[in-house]
């Protein structure tokens, strides 16, 4: 899970757990209020009659009924029992609804003054008066039909409120702590795209200096000091290849005298002509190496116009030179826009080599000494494709196909470093382009590259 998604969640179920609670306890407050203000209800009732009773001399108790009927305090599914102190029954209202009572109940009311307690759906209150000449027990009963509406009310009030402030609750976390997150977001997007050619990546760091910035300004205090260390690196290995140029011409120059002396034994000319070959492999990495370090030093001119076809030509003139009995077939598919897709912008000699490399390395490992070439367009790319037959390579050595000194199992027995499609994928990179592998078909080889038209 994401650190957003699970800081989301986090506060989400935080607020969705304090608020269930919050309810609740509200929930709970209300009913135990409504209980105690029944209950008062109750208490104004029973005491209001027991004095109309005991006090008034002129009421009745058929007076006190019809008194207790039209009361403005009335009750719903109201009765009142009213006993004296010997637990006589001496008055009733003509409610239909009944109260359980015993004796038992009175004694305790005797010794408590008051109780409440719940009976079914009723609520009954029942208190002890007591005057200078005689006592009285009072039982009223009634259901609060108005306080349970409320109350049920209240319940769907707070249930559909919980429902939907959650759910609002859920998307604004999610859509907060998106927007929040988008800088970490960035940053994470740009480091992906940092590897050994893109060192200059940096973080954009706003004022406010909270914990991203400060993050953004570690990483690009550390980014500083290794594009740094690695441009060093590259320079020393411009600079030594540089450097061993020079005696590594004068050692080929000196084995060149010596194996043309007619002199010479045929062995120590053998053996002259290995360390000549030797020497020539070598110079043709430091060459490699020279290539690589002026394309990472981004020394070269990209922006001048160049026909791809006319580049390919030249190309393929060089590989005819060295490979004498190598065939190239060559094919451009027409198309209403080739003239203009044809040109590019770019540096003519790196693409030279590019395209050299390419042809080259097909014609190593070809095995039937022939490769095919052919230019063509889609809505989006102008692409040179480069096929040949011979031996694929598998899944494993695609991955690291453009590494450096990388070789499959289909090299042994050739020569090379390697670097060839090295070098390839770094001038494709400089002019903005891309170079696939892919196995059309058993046997078959196929490099394509792509440029944007």
């Amino acid at each position: 899970m994401t650190l957003k998604n699970r800081i989301s969640l986090l506060v989400s179920l935080l607020f969705t757990i304090l608020f269930g609670l919050a309810s609740t306890v509200i929930f709970i407050l209300y009913s135990n209020y409504r209980k105690e203000e029944f209950r008062d209800r109750l208490e104004i009732k029973a005491l209001s009659n027991i004095k109309l009773l005991v006090n008034v001399k002129q009421v009745d108790n058929q007076l006190l009924k019809i008194i207790d009927q039209n009361s403005i305090n009335k009750l719903y599914d109201e009765k009142t029992l009213v006993f004296d102190s010997n637990y006589k029954l001496i008055y009733s209202s003509i409610d239909d609804a009944k109260i359980n009572w015993s004796v038992d109940d009175l004694k305790y009311l005797k010794k408590n003054k008051t109780f409440f307690k719940q009976q079914g759906d009723y609520e009954v209150y029942g208190v002890f008066y007591d005057t200078n000449d005689k006592d009285f027990y009072a039982l009223i009963s009634a259901t609060d039909d108005y306080g349970k509406k409320k109350l049920l009310f209240l319940r769907y009030t707070l249930i559909i409120s919980y429902i939907f402030f959650t759910c609002v609750c859920w998307v604004i976390t999610s859509f907060t702590v998106r927007k929040l997150m988008n800088p970490l977001n960035d940053f994470h997007q740009k480091i992906k795209n940092i590897n050994e050619n893109n060192l200059d990546t940096r973080i954009e760091s706003k004022s406010s200096k909270n914990e991203i910035d400060l993050i953004a300004d570690e990483f690009n205090f550390m980014m500083d000091r290794i594009e740094i260390s690695y441009q060093k690196q590259k320079e020393f290995t411009a600079h030594a290849s540089h450097e061993l140029r020079t005696p590594l011409s004068r050692m080929t120059s000196q084995i060149e005298n010596a194996v043309a002396d007619p002199d010479i034994q045929p062995k120590n000319k053998s053996f002259l002509n290995g360390i000549l070959s030797d020497v020539n492999h070598l110079g043709e990495l430091i060459h490699s190496l020279l290539i690589l370090s002026k394309i990472d030093n981004k020394r070269t001119e990209t922006h001048e116009t160049q026909r791809i076809d006319e580049i390919l030509f030249s190309s393929i003139e060089k590989i005819n030179k060295a490979f004498l009995d190598f065939v190239i077939l060559f094919e451009i598919e027409e198309s209403d826009d080739l003239d203009t897709a044809l040109e590019i912008q770019g540096n003519k000699n790196l693409l030279e080599i590019a395209l050299t490399n390419v042809l080259k390395n097909a014609c190593i490992y070809s095995d039937n000494k022939q490769a095919k070439v052919k230019i063509s367009t889609d809505h989006y790319h102008l692409i040179v494709s480069v096929s040949n037959t011979g031996n694929t390579l598998s899944e494993e050595e695609q991955k690291n196909l453009f590494q450096p000194f990388m070789r499959g199992q289909n090299a042994k027995g050739t020569s090379g470093f390697g670097l060839g499609l090295r070098i390839v994928q770094r001038i494709l990179t400089l002019h903005k382009a891309n170079i696939i592998y892919s196995i059309p078909n058993i046997n078959t080889n196929l490099f394509q590259l792509f440029f944007n038209l």
